[in-house]
């Protein structure tokens, strides 16, 4: 929780000032109150150019100026990237997928997920993954914006008037500008769909970002058709997660939204932050607005989701992580340096880290990565792949935060009678989530199928 959550990030430091250039009137005398008259209307007509050119939204963040911020700095981006073993890099990376396909099929027993797998550009993903990020920063957003208004007292919203409507404009312009500058950013880096650790792209379809690994495999001393494979496993290991798991879709994105729903804003801020304000000066609105005042304080709700979120994150890494390295094998020569430089690319903050920590206040802990890997090794070692893989057919038999500390006794515990096989009892499981849950917190709301509850609260 080192990074405030989406719309509490500092202004783009790269961005341009013109508050503080001269009017055009050159008859103006310095510091007449017309010259201070000027400049606000100068100021105002480009805020209104502004609003017009950012195109129309009418939701908490403006996705056409995200999009539009994200192509503009991807636009040198628009290449596919290498050819391989004189293949153009579409073909290369079909051939890839349907390698590592063949090699997935004896490493689990899910089916194939992707009935499409094609080459992305980085503005291919921009546009490709834009529908879930909206679905991902709009509860966040949302709430950021309704909390500052709710806490604004009755007289300064009566005072404010219509202008209330050209704040929450500027509002959606301003997180649309942060989301658009920290997807171009992760952009650039990603090497497939589903490098984030969610289902970004469209369902069923599989897509790698050849330059991007291009990129990747410089310096990695591995030839390039050995990467694309491997990563073409991991995509491909996601997606028949993703296909073929119908709740872990919408239980990672409604984790995002019960977070959101939990922020508020400390109103005591707002008063604060008005004393900073110089209305004559343009610049101390914004480095009030900067000044941190307004970052939301976790709530043990939010904490709680945030837990659940980052435990079933890490289970999917972690997942992916043992099947691709059962489905590879000695198939491929440097598989174990591949799979060591990806945990160590996710343990330094990587661009996927950061851009989520950005957007939802989250930062994925390596560590329960790894863990994840261990237990999901331990139980395919001790009890098959069948049994491992079956654990994914209902929420409640999933490892929770604790099972991850003792992956050891998770495994002796479905080791046990009726607990193994076709006889794993679901309901039997569901109860001690629930006791679970009863003994540590009872103020969750238990009417939402499906969220996790107690995955990390036991």
């Amino acid at each position: 929780m080192s990074n405030p959550p989406f719309g509490f990030g500092p202004p783009d430091p790269d961005k341009r000032r013109d508050d503080e250039s001269p009017g055009s009137g050159g008859e103006q005398q310095p510091g007449s109150g017309a010259d201070a008259f000027n400049q606000l209307g100068q100021m105002l007509s480009q805020l209104g150019q502004m609003l017009s050119q950012a195109g129309s939204s009418s939701g908490p963040v403006n996705y056409d100026l995200a999009k539009q911020i994200a192509m503009q700095r991807l636009s040198s981006s628009s290449k596919l990237g290498f050819t391989l073993d004189d293949k153009p890099a579409d073909t290369a990376v079909r051939d890839a997928a349907h390698l590592a396909e063949l090699w997935l099929d004896a490493a689990t027993i899910l089916p194939a997920g992707a009935s499409t797998t094609v080459a992305w550009t980085s503005r291919d993903w921009v546009e490709k993954t834009l529908p879930t990020w909206q679905r991902l920063c709009d509860p966040v957003a949302k709430q950021v914006s309704g909390a500052w208004m709710q806490a604004l007292p009755d007289e300064a919203k009566q005072a404010a008037g219509p202008l209330l409507s050209m704040v929450g404009q500027m509002g959606g312009m301003a997180f649309g500008s942060q989301l658009g500058n920290a997807l171009a950013e992760l952009a650039s880096e990603v090497l497939t769909s589903t490098d984030v650790g969610l289902p970004l792209g469209p369902a069923a379809t599989s897509a790698l970002l050849p330059a991007n690994i291009e990129k990747f495999t410089e310096g990695l001393e591995r030839p390039a058709s050995e990467v694309l494979v491997f990563l073409a496993a991991r995509e491909a290991a996601h997606q028949r997660l993703f296909a073929h798991v119908p709740w872990l879709r919408q239980r990672l994105l409604a984790t995002v939204e019960e977070f959101a729903h939990g922020i508020t804003v400390d109103t005591s801020a707002l008063e604060q932050l008005a004393g900073q304000v110089d209305p004559s000066n343009p610049a101390s609105i914004e480095q009030a607005m900067s000044s941190g005042l307004l970052e939301p304080q976790t709530t043990p709700e939010q904490q709680a989701a945030l837990n659940r979120l980052e435990t079933l994150l890490a289970l999917v890494e972690g997942w992916v992580d043992v099947v691709v390295a059962e489905a590879v094998g000695d198939r491929l020569p440097g598989a174990d340096a591949l799979r060591e430089t990806l945990r160590r690319r996710r343990a330094t903050g990587g661009p996927a880290e950061q851009t989520f920590a950005t957007l939802v206040g989250l930062e994925l802990r390596p560590r329960r990565m790894r863990a994840a890997s261990a237990l999901w090794k331990l139980v395919g070692d001790q009890h098959g792949t069948e049994q491992r893989d079956r654990l994914w057919s209902h929420p409640d038999l999933m490892p929770t935060a604790d099972d991850l500390d003792d992956p050891m006794e998770f495994a002796e515990r479905l080791g046990r009678s009726g607990e193994t096989g076709e006889g794993m009892d679901p309901m039997a499981e569901l109860e001690r989530t629930q006791r679970a849950e009863e003994a540590s917190s009872g103020d969750e709301d238990p009417g939402t199928e499906g969220d996790g509850r107690g995955d990390d609260q036991r």
